[in-house]
C-alpha cells in the first residue's frame, strides 16, 4: 500500500490519562503498527516539544517522525539517524529539526506582530487568565476561561479588535476534563491542527485518502470536521462527540468522521484501542497488522 500518514492527538487519545479504562496491551499493539514501514507517525498535540518528549518516555509510546505541537503552531521532524526502531531510548536525546517553513507560513496572519503584542490586544478581557509561561509559544497565546462563559461573544470581540489591526487569528476552545477548566488558545488563523496536517501532507506528497487522524477534544474540532478521515476515540467527552457530528454534517464531511464503539478485537475503543479501530475502519488491510494478544479487563 502507499505510505500512510497516521496522525494522533496525545492526551486522552493515545495517552490514557483520562478517567476511562485502557484496554490491556492496546498501546503495545498501537506501537507495533506505528513501527511498520508503511506508516509515517505524527503526533498532533497541544503540548510543546519538550512535553511531547516527556510523554514518550513516561507512557512508552513510539517516537514519531513528526510532531505538530502547540495546538498546530509548531512543527518538528525527528532526525532519521535518531529514530532507529521507532521507540524512545532513554539513554539518547532526540534530535529535532524545527520547520521554519511552517513558522513563516503562519506568521503571515500576524504581520509585524509578536506574541506579546497580540497579548496587549487581549489584556482588557478580564475573563481571560494567561496560562503559565511554559504553555505559551512563539505563535500561541493560551488562557484559562471559565466553563460556561459566552464564548461566541468573546470570540467576536477579539476578532473585531484583531481585524482592525490587520491581524487574522483563530480561537480554539477546549476543556481540561481532569481540572474542569476551560482553555482558550489564540493562534494565527492558519495555525490550527488541520492546517498543520494539510501543510505536512503537501510537503510529503500524501493525499487525504492516505491520511488518518485520531482525537478526543475541542482543539481537534477543525480536523475532526474536515475531509481528512478521522476517528473520535470512545472516551471522548459527549459534548465533543455531539459538536463534531453536527459540524461534520454542516460541512458535508460526516463520511470522514468515525466514532469508536469498542468490541474491535476485544478492545473497548478507548485511547489507543479507538485509534486502531478507526484505522481499520478506513484501511481494513491494517487489521492484519494488529497482532493477537490476550486481552482481559477490557
Amino acid at each position: 500500500m502507499n505510505q500512510l500518514l497516521l496522525c494522533t492527538d496525545l492526551d486522552r487519545t493515545l495517552i490514557p490519562n483520562g478517567d476511562r479504562q485502557e484496554s490491556e496491551n492496546a498501546r503495545r499493539r498501537f506501537a507495533e503498527v506505528a513501527r511498520r514501514p508503511e506508516i509515517t507517525l505524527v503526533y498532533v498535540s497541544g503540548r510543546d516539544r519538550n512535553l511531547v518528549e516527556q510523554a514518550i518516555a513516561e507512557f512508552a509510546i513510539p517516537e514519531p517522525e513528526w510532531v505538530i505541537g502547540d495546538v498546530g503552531s509548531s512543527l518538528y521532524q525527528l532526525q532519521a539517524n535518531h529514530r532507529a526502531g521507532g521507540q524512545s531510548d532513554k539513554a539518547s536525546t532526540p534530535s529535532w529539526l524545527f520547520s521554519s517553513a511552517w513558522q513563516k507560513e503562519i506568521s503571515l496572519d500576524w504581520p509585524g506582530f509578536a506574541r506579546k503584542q497580540i497579548a496587549q490586544t487581549i489584556k482588557d478581557f478580564s475573563e481571560l487568565v494567561l496560562q503559565e509561561p511554559e504553555r505559551q509559544g512563539s505563535y500561541k497565546l493560551s488562557y484559562y476561561l471559565p466553563i460556561g462563559f459566552e464564548l461566541e461573544k468573546l470570540r467576536n470581540k477579539i476578532t473585531e479588535k484583531h481585524e482592525k489591526r490587520g491581524v487574522h487569528s483563530c480561537l480554539i476552545y477546549s476543556v481540561d476534563q481532569q481540572t474542569q477548566q476551560g482553555l482558550l488558545d489564540v493562534l494565527p488563523q492558519r495555525a490550527t491542527k488541520l492546517h498543520a496536517v494539510e501543510f505536512l501532507m503537501k510537503q510529503l506528497g500524501i493525499t487525504a485518502t492516505n491520511t488518518f487522524f485520531a482525537g478526543d477534544s475541542g482543539n481537534d474540532m477543525p480536523i475532526l470536521a474536515s475531509s481528512v478521515p478521522s476517528v473520535l476515540v470512545a472516551n471522548a467527552d459527549p459534548e465533543v462527540i455531539e459538536k463534531a457530528q453536527s459540524c461534520s454534517i454542516e460541512q458535508g464531511t460526516s463520511e470522514f468522521l468515525y466514532l469508536a464503539k469498542g468490541n474491535f478485537l476485544g478492545m473497548n475503543g478507548n485511547y489507543s484501542a479507538g485509534i486502531l479501530e478507526g484505522l481499520a475502519h478506513y484501511h481494513p488491510e491494517t487489521k492484519d497488522w494488529i497482532k493477537p494478544c490476550p486481552i482481559s479487563g477490557s
